[in-house]
């Protein structure tokens, strides 16, 4: 699929905690096209007309359907731009999307024995797919998610849409953070596992599983950033 320039506008912005933000996007030049689990790049830069180099930019998630008309992305304000985002950022506001990008689920891999583990944010992606009819091709999927409470769980109403799941879910104040050696016990090394979330978990997750004897190949991560 063509990478594409999208002049967009913001018309919903919902912050459930403080310096969380989810943003909804519509676009002002042609309808988005993406695969589920892919990515884009958001650039602020006013000044920006759509041609020539591609301003600074940072890359985000998109957590909708394919088939939705608008784009929405989760952002945790972490540093400089994302910080600057959260200044500047209104409804209303225009900004430059350029999408999409990745390959996460458009890759080779079994969906006949699949497990899924995000960490806070890290769902975005998935729901992307959770929520498109090539979800439907995956068999018996397993899903583990992990949160550092109930409350931070923002995406429940989506999940409760999908039918057919009933993830495993972690919340670090009740039950502590996710058991990635529980999940390998449960699941075993002929699986393909998707492991999306904090760079950190990514790696801890990761190297485990490799101890544990699950080939590289097998262990598929979101981690472009």
């Amino acid at each position: 699929m063509l990478v594409k320039k999208y002049r967009s506008r913001i018309i919903n912005i919902i912050s459930p905690f403080e310096g969380i933000y989810t943003l909804e996007f519509e676009s002002l030049n042609g309808p988005y096209k993406f695969y589920p689990g892919q990515f884009l790049h958001l650039a602020l830069d006013q000044d920006y007309d759509g041609s020539g180099q591609w301003p600074e930019s940072r890359c985000f998630s998109m957590q909708s359907n394919p088939n939705d008309t608008t784009v929405k992305i989760t952002y945790s304000v972490k540093g400089k731009y994302t910080r600057q985002m959260e200044e500047a950022l209104k409804a209303g506001s225009e900004v430059w999307l350029k999408l999409p990008y990745g390959e996460l689920f458009t890759q080779s891999h079994n969906k006949l024995n699949t497990v899924f583990i995000a960490g806070g944010t890290g769902i975005t992606p998935f729901l992307s797919l959770f929520t498109h009819e090539s979800f439907q091709k995956y068999i018996n999927p397993r899903i583990y998610l992990g949160f550092k409470s109930v409350s931070y769980n923002i995406y429940h109403k989506e999940l409760k849409n999908v039918k057919d799941i009933n993830p495993v879910i972690f919340y670090e104040d009740i039950n502590g953070v996710m058991d990635i050696s529980l999940i390998f016990s449960q699941n075993g090394k002929n699986c393909d596992y998707f492991l999306s979330g904090p760079p950190t978990m990514i790696k801890t997750f990761k190297n485990k599983l490799l101890a544990e004897g699950v080939a590289d190949c097998r262990i598929i991560t979101d981690d472009w950033e």
